[in-house]
């Protein structure tokens, strides 16, 4: 099984790999995109560590600024990647967010094989806490912090927005510290803005409410939580986006392919329900010859978020 998985993620960086970055898949794109930017760091430690799932890299926009509202975008690998911040997205997602005058910060995180959940995101938290932490260093603005991702990255975007402001919850009987302890900035707050959901996997009770991929005896999620759905229900609720909506979530805007084959729509669909009903600001793109990436990244849609992220820091 562990064969089938690892096959699985390879495919996904395959499809990247041959992809056109301008409209293609979203993930992993290669040859890298050269970025017009005024600065770049890579390879920043935003733990204090010096392990390299806790790294990033940091773009600040061409027009140089004496600050920049910050959008934390994150990879996607179904949690099986620690190190791909730097070929995931640049040429779309991160290309356009630079473009309109955000800085960028694009992270790695522990994998599914480094740690169990909550682990990935303690990580992403300690991110948020590092930016306001080192604001000035970087010349961050952080009175808009949002966070944004693609598939399992959408699932990161996604929850430390609808868990933003939670530090520990118990989810049915299942405890979980979501706040975690890494990184050097733990008196700073944790909380964003916005947060930019590209095909994400928001409620891993549902993965089978549409056509997908049939993963086998183990999910992504089985090996991220080391579980079963049908043993512990109440992990995968804790691992699902969806169970943390309130009305006190930031602005969320969802983006997702209706044929997408790996995660299906209808976890956006859903998602976008319950925002709505919760009262939150929301948005959604269902893009109806839409794949798990592939044909999502068309300058419509990435218009749409950047003018989602803007009327968000309004």
């Amino acid at each position: 099984m562990k064969k089938l998985l690892c096959s699985l993620f390879a495919l996904c960086c395959t499809l990247g790999m041959t992809a056109q970055p301008a409209g293609g898949f979203g993930g992993f794109q290669m040859p890298q995109v050269n970025l017009e930017t005024s600065q770049q760091w890579k390879d920043v430690n935003y733990a204090g560590d010096d392990q390299a799932y806790h790294t990033c890299d940091i773009y600040l926009p061409k027009e140089v600024k004496d600050s920049y509202p910050v959008v934390i975008h994150i990879y996607g690998s179904a949690w099986f990647s620690n190190s791909s911040k730097g070929m995931a997205d640049l040429g779309t997602i991160v290309k356009a967010l630079l473009d309109n005058g955000f800085a960028v910060v694009c992270p790695n995180h522990r994998s599914s094989m480094d740690a169990k959940w909550p682990a990935q995101i303690n990580d992403i938290r300690a991110v948020i806490r590092f930016v306001r932490g080192e604001a000035q260093k970087y010349k961050f603005d952080t009175s808009f912090i949002a966070t944004s991702g693609f598939s399992s990255g959408g699932h990161l975007a996604s929850t430390a927005a609808t868990t933003s402001g939670i530090k520990q919850t118990t989810v049915g009987t299942y405890p979980i510290d979501l706040e975690g302890t890494v990184g050097n900035y733990l008196n700073q707050p944790s909380t964003v803005n916005a947060a930019c959901d590209w095909s994400g996997p928001v409620d891993l009770t549902a993965m089978d409410c549409g056509e997908g991929m049939k993963m086998g005896d183990r999910s992504p999620e089985d090996v991220l939580l080391d579980s079963k759905l049908s043993e512990e229900p109440d992990k995968y609720r804790s691992l699902s986006a969806t169970y943390y909506v309130s009305k006190n979530t930031p602005p969320v805007i969802i983006f997702h392919g209706e044929k997408d084959n790996v995660v299906p729509c209808c976890q956006g669909k859903m998602f976008y329900e319950l925002l709505k009903a919760a009262g939150v600001k929301t948005e959604a793109t269902f893009v109806p010859e839409g794949g798990h990436g592939m044909g999502m990244y068309a300058e419509e849609n990435l218009n749409k978020m950047v003018n989602f992220l803007k009327a968000a820091m309004k």
